[in-house]
């Protein structure tokens, strides 16, 4: 068997439909397109969200609150974890040769859940109030 033996299953593909060919191709003049409405013009695409004249979901749903553009998303570490990793000093370089991080967002924040029962010195953007107590007094 070879690659170029190879041929796609009964009825998978069907004949090209050669549209705009005369009045006698039946797909003359139209082109299958019917007579008037948006889809019989030429560059027509239907817009996201449409449905069928329905007025869309996006719009049907109430817009509540508001979004703040400028927030920063924070990569978190919680101390626990810290705990578990071999060595005293950290920070986002040395946990991503470590395989606990893959990629840094708006910076690294480090959160307090956890015991500390080591010193170590953690190098962040940003501590929880309860990680920077635990991490002072370990």
């Amino acid at each position: 068997m070879n690659l170029s033996d190879l041929k796609a299953p009964e009825g998978q593909n069907r004949p090209q439909k050669r549209i705009g060919r005369g009045m006698g191709s039946r797909r003359g003049k139209t082109s299958g397109r019917g007579h008037k409405g948006a889809k019989s013009v030429s560059g027509y695409s239907k817009m996201r969200g449409f449905e069928g004249g329905q007025m869309p979901m996006h719009r049907r749903l109430p817009k509540r609150g508001f979004t703040n553009i400028f927030r920063k998303e924070y990569t978190v570490i919680n101390l626990d974890r810290l705990n578990e990793l071999e060595g005293d000093s950290f920070d986002f370089d040395s946990l991503k040769q470590l395989g606990v991080l893959k990629k840094l967002k708006g910076g690294l924040k480090v959160l307090g859940t956890g015991e500390l029962t080591r010193a170590l010195t953690i190098t962040a953007h940003n501590f929880s109030g309860s990680a920077k107590e635990k991490i002072e007094a370990a």
